[in-house]
């Protein structure tokens, strides 16, 4: 059914005065729809506006300076030291998990509709946080990462996790953009080699190979933790800045006890049916699905 004029300005200024309601607003097109389930991804553009881009971009750099000014531990290093069978090159990553914990910006961010209405048409109406991780890839030498699952990491039960990497400033090719190999996540879990982080054969799975996907300020790509996904160096005069969210369905059950963090099972949409939205594998039906499995 058309969408005439009046119901789309009705619908914006909906959105625009919306209180805080069930109400769903936003939707991936049915195109995307259709490339994320041929493909395990999808780049969903314009999600944020470039303001509010530069303005995040402006908060991950921040908190890097303040864990830097703090002497915290691990905040910049070489990436993963499998980076070392993508370049030969000098290799550098500032990175810093649970973002929302060191600015309210992103404890917003997490729950915005614009985000979450979106991964609803992934994951299911209910959406619980597994982590945030933030990255700033500095120029001339931001770390590439060798391609790989996400599922080896944190194996779930029913494969619904998905991550969501937002984009704070461009990231067109020669900034090491995020690479896919499309439809790699209907063929299951990969056996991966594990040094260095858990990482594909690079001789199989050259980087290069793989497919592009340059995105823009704003710009939210979508993909399974099922789908292969690497990126290049950095070779660029220009960070890359981006924020990683992994959300699963709450009832999706991890299969071991891995990769727990702080304000893991937060919901960002919807409810838990459980009632466990506690810290993950920490809570009493989550604890006993692992356990069960030993």
């Amino acid at each position: 059914m058309a969408v005439s004029n009046v119901d789309l300005y009705v619908l914006e200024n909906r959105r625009k005065n919306a209180m805080i309601s069930p109400e769903k607003m936003y939707t991936l097109a049915p195109h995307e729809k259709q490339h994320y389930a041929e493909n395990g991804y999808v780049l969903v553009k314009a999600v944020f506006s470039k303001d509010e881009a530069a303005y995040f971009r402006r908060e991950v750099h921040d908190i890097a300076q303040r864990l830097i000014g703090n002497q915290a531990d691990d905040v910049v290093n070489q990436g993963w030291s499998s980076g070392a069978k993508v370049t030969n090159l000098p290799r550098e990553l500032l990175h810093c998990h649970n973002v929302q914990f060191h600015s309210s910006a992103f404890a917003r961010l997490l729950v915005d509709t614009r985000l979450t209405d979106r991964a609803a048409d992934i994951i299911g109406d209910n959406i619980q946080l597994h982590h945030t991780k933030m990255f700033i890839k500095p120029p001339e030498k931001g770390a590439p990462f060798p391609m790989h699952q996400d599922a080896p990491y944190f194996p779930h039960e029913k494969h619904s996790m998905i991550a969501a990497i937002i984009h704070f400033d461009d990231a067109p090719l020669n900034k090491g953009c995020v690479r896919v190999v499309p439809g790699s996540h209907r063929a299951g879990v990969r056996d991966h080699l594990s040094d260095g982080g858990h990482h594909l054969p690079p001789d199989e799975f050259p980087v290069e190979d793989s497919t592009p996907c340059p995105a823009e300020a704003g710009d939210v790509l979508f993909f399974s933790y099922l789908t292969i996904h690497g990126s290049g160096l950095n070779t660029s005069q220009e960070a890359r800045t981006t924020l990683l969210v992994q959300m699963r369905d709450p009832e999706d059950l991890p299969v071991v006890e891995t990769h727990v963090s702080r304000g893991q099972g937060h919901m960002l949409r919807g409810v838990d049916p459980l009632a466990n939205s506690g810290a993950s594998v920490s809570s009493p039906v989550r604890l006993k699905a692992v356990t069960d499995k030993i």
